[in-house]
């Protein structure tokens, strides 16, 4: 049972193809960098002399690739590794990906990152077609429409291009093909982050850069929103802008650089840390009061506490000890033991706090019971006021495109002002940063954003496509 009331991405995805056999083991270690884009499951597929060979399960990274694992994969030059949050499907080994696709004429292993809208009548129009389906993801209806249509244009490349063009929603891919190809794709309106590396051995394509770094490739750029990457034999041999049309409203999801990105990536031009110091220094402008220290919520609160501080003149000062050892395995087996887990996970630094009059920095608000414990918690160990400010604008919408948003009823901030939030969560005072405020934040950033879950604009329903026509 989860017991944040946090967001959570659905997956990361890498991939690399090199001139030596070091290909599974990099992967491995790229997937250990992106870990935290998702815990449920993780994956990776090699090629292996035009077959490919893949090994995946649910659990941790470290948990699925445990022992022998590595035995049963070749020491082979294509690979492609995927970590997943589920936003469809259950979790269970089936929906983990890579999925791995047979065909007439071979074999792929796809990788995706985002959430396909029009996937359930894909699915519909490829199983009228004869295509089985063994599980109950959307990327597996990826990786069928693509081998589909590779069938279908006797070329691999040319069959990516045609099945990227059916596809509606958010979605970064990273394909191994049996014909000795890597390829990438990124949506038109590039929801989700996608970047290249390169280093002496070949290129490497990952969610994030922090994950090329970790595994010793030198950041490229980001891959282009529509554009395909393909990658054979350690050399680039395509780039380029090949796929359809943005949808108006759209582009990458700003939450990468609130919250679910490492913060020491680059997405798009800008810089996670140094978008999180910005958030920060927005709220102080926006948000000023009188406190004796500012603290930010660990993980994903301390770079926007910075900022503020940085920007108010306040002191900036450690406030809670993050236990980073309970992990997944943690078992709450009663409501109450749920209901303080969040105790076992943060605990106040009692001697920092006591008798302040505290900024408590976090990076949003979805149903509130999380932010209530926390200053609760605060309070309990002595701080005189609790000031709490918050590094996105409140949730009223859910995600399409695969932020995994718990339902419109369920927001806090659709059912309550934001004096009502405050009185609920305990705090003295209460700020959200507005969505210009975010956006000039933000402002680095090469691409336009999606604000479509705070703002409720952009929202658009699938629109049937034919691929048999």
């Amino acid at each position: 049972m989860r017991i944040e009331d946090k967001l959570n991405e659905e997956c990361a995805v890498f991939g690399v193809s090199l001139t030596t056999d070091e290909a599974v083991g990099l992967t491995y270690n790229g997937l250990l960098s992106l870990q935290h884009r998702g815990q449920e499951g993780a994956g990776i597929a090699v090629v292996d002399d035009n077959n490919i060979l893949y090994h995946k399960d649910v659990g941790l990274v470290s948990e699925v690739f445990c022992g022998g694992e590595f035995k049963n994969l070749s020491k082979g030059r294509i690979a492609v590794g995927h970590t997943r949050y589920s936003t469809t499907g259950n979790n269970k080994r089936e929906n983990v990906g890579p999925f791995i696709t047979e065909y007439l004429t071979g074999r792929i292993a796809t990788a995706h990152n985002g959430n396909i809208t029009n996937a359930l009548d894909l699915r519909h129009q490829l199983k009228e077609n004869g295509l089985y389906f063994h599980a109950t993801s959307d990327s597996e209806v990826v990786s069928s429409l693509i081998a589909y249509c590779i069938t279908k244009e006797q070329n691999t490349v040319l069959g990516v291009v045609k099945a990227a063009d059916f596809l509606q929603g958010a979605f970064s891919l990273v394909i191994a093909s049996g014909d000795n190809k890597l390829i990438a794709v990124r949506d038109p309106n590039g929801f989700r982050p996608l970047c290249i590396g390169q280093n002496g051995i070949g290129y490497a394509i990952a969610s994030e850069s922090c994950a090329l770094e970790a595994c010793g490739f030198e950041f490229i750029r980001d891959v282009l929103p529509g554009e395909i990457i393909v990658v054979e034999n350690g050399s680039l041999t395509h780039q380029g802008v090949r796929l359809g049309k943005k949808d108006d409203g759209h582009g990458l999801c700003i939450f990468e650089y609130v919250y679910f990105a490492r913060p020491d990536s680059v997405i798009d031009g800008l810089s996670i840390y140094e978008a999180r110091h910005n958030m920060g220094t927005v709220l102080a402008e926006e948000y000023p009061v009188e406190a004796d220290i500012v603290c930010g919520v660990p993980d994903s609160g301390l770079e926007a506490a910075s900022g503020y501080s940085a920007q108010s003149g306040i002191p900036l000062v450690s406030g809670f000890v993050k236990n980073r050892y309970i992990g997944r395995s943690f078992i709450y087996p009663t409501q109450s033991q749920r209901d303080s887990a969040v105790r076992l996970k943060l605990n106040p630094l009692t001697t920092n706090i006591q008798g302040k009059r505290i900024v408590l920095v976090d990076d949003s608000i979805v149903r509130g019971t999380t932010s209530e414990k926390i200053v609760r918690s605060l309070k309990n160990a002595g701080a005189k006021e609790v000031h709490v400010r918050i590094s996105s604008p409140p949730f009223r919408h859910t995600c399409h495109y695969g932020t995994d948003i718990d339902s419109e009823e369920n927001l806090i901030a659709n059912h309550m002002d934001i004096n009502e939030i405050r009185h609920k969560i305990g705090a003295d005072s209460l700020g959200y940063i507005s969505i210009e405020g975010l956006k000039r934040a933000c402002g680095k950033c090469v691409l336009p954003f999606c604000t479509s879950c705070f703002t409720g604009h952009g929202e658009s329903m699938p629109r049937k496509k034919d691929i048999f026509e």
